[in-house]
């Protein structure tokens, strides 16, 4: 069978890989305000993407989340001017000031708009930006159907609501593209605000339309039912998991503060993820289902995970060791460094765009689908 080294086959890679390796891209970056380290984890995103999506309709929605990061650097650029803090030498823009009542101290609505408030301003808002890209290369390669299948049997009804909230904006994407081309071939080529409202009701009369169809195609595959349970093993679950969910929360209090006693720290939180974990086992005997060709967990899903791991490592270590180099300085304004650890491990989450299968080719038009079905219900 061929590795991830060895030109392999396509395939869908994992989904659940894809939001493991998102999640540590973004965690990365949470506590980065460096604009090189920023716009680094941004590329490495985008050429993720741009080499592993697929032909879905989820695929191509990552260029929404794009946007949607862009406003939010725009509107936190805006709030800065408003009522921001403003600091720093240079003067970008001279406003006056507007006084505020005594009950509104400390706080300056207008006033001269100087570079080393807005430079940070940006750089945080840009921050907030890549995140939400990440979240959004996920969105974009993970099918979240399929990883709806891979969900533990207890957690089924949770993760279906997850998976509709989360192909929202990909299927709000699609709806809006099918438009658009319906629109094209009537003729209809009006732009701007003009074109809203003859786009945005058949945009929403399309997405109700599909929400009518979802919930038809899950409720004949039986999602929500749930086979008879003892009531002593349903006691004996409920127990498990509200007291791995105590003591997990005890434990991760006992990780953050140094003084505590030592049982409340990784101990309790060990016990909590066992605990967690056995009422998850206990609970899924009550969802009966089986699921038909599951997905392979091979060696492109651990290195797709292991690349993510690596860049959120690579920071953590930067953090504890010279933090500052992770910022930008603002007062005075001047050059950031580049941490190179921390630019290493961004490099590393790069590799899946290389080393993991290339997604499988889109089926031709008018070519018979085989019918599959995700799961199926015994009664």
């Amino acid at each position: 069978m061929a590795g991830p080294l060895t030109a392999p086959l396509p395939r869908a890679v994992h989904p659940a890989a894809w939001w493991l390796w998102a999640i540590g891209l973004a965690v990365a970056v949470s506590t980065v305000t460096n604009p090189f380290l920023l716009l680094t984890a941004l590329s490495v995103a985008a050429l993720v993407v741009l080499s592993r999506r697929g032909s879905s309709p989820w695929a191509r929605s990552f260029r929404l989340y794009l946007w949607l990061g862009g406003f939010i650097v725009g509107v936190r650029a805006v709030l800065h001017v408003l009522v921001g803090l403003k600091f720093g030498e240079t003067v970008v823009l001279p406003l006056p000031e507007v006084s505020l009542p005594s009950w509104a101290a400390g706080i300056n609505l207008l006033g001269d708009v100087r570079l080393g408030g807005l430079v940070g301003a940006l750089t945080e808002g840009l921050r907030l930006a890549v995140m939400i890209a990440c979240i959004g290369a996920a969105n974009s390669l993970a099918n979240p159907k399929r990883l709806l299948r891979s969900l533990p049997g207890a957690l089924s009804e949770i993760g279906s609501a997850v998976v509709v909230t989360i192909s929202v904006a990909p299927q709000l994407a699609e709806s809006v593209q099918r438009v658009m081309r319906a629109r094209a071939l009537r003729g209809d080529t009006s732009r701007g605000i003009r074109a809203v409202p003859r786009v945005a009701l058949p945009v929403l009369e399309d997405t109700l339309d599909r929400s009518l169809m979802l919930a038809s195609a899950m409720d004949s595959r039986g999602y929500g039912r749930r086979r008879e349970v003892a009531p002593g093993r349903r006691a004996l679950t409920a127990t498990c998991t509200l007291g791995g969910l105590l003591a997990s929360a005890v434990g991760i209090y006992g990780v953050l503060d140094a003084t505590t006693p030592g049982w409340m720290g990784l101990p309790a939180l060990a016990v909590g993820v066992a605990l967690s974990l056995l009422g998850i086992w206990l609970g899924g005997a009550a969802n009966a289902r089986t699921t038909y060709r599951p997905d392979p967990w091979r060696a492109a899903e651990w290195l797709t995970v292991a690349c993510g791991a690596a860049a959120a490592a690579a920071v953590q270590l930067v953090r504890r060791s010279d933090a500052a180099s992770l910022g930008i300085p603002l007062d005075p304004l001047g050059v950031p460094a580049l941490p190179l650890l921390a630019l290493a491990g961004l490099l590393v989450a790069a590799l899946p765009a290389f080393l993991t299968p290339p997604p499988p080719p889109p089926a031709p038009r008018g070519a018979a689908r085989p019918r599959q079905v995700a799961t199926e219900v015994h009664p």
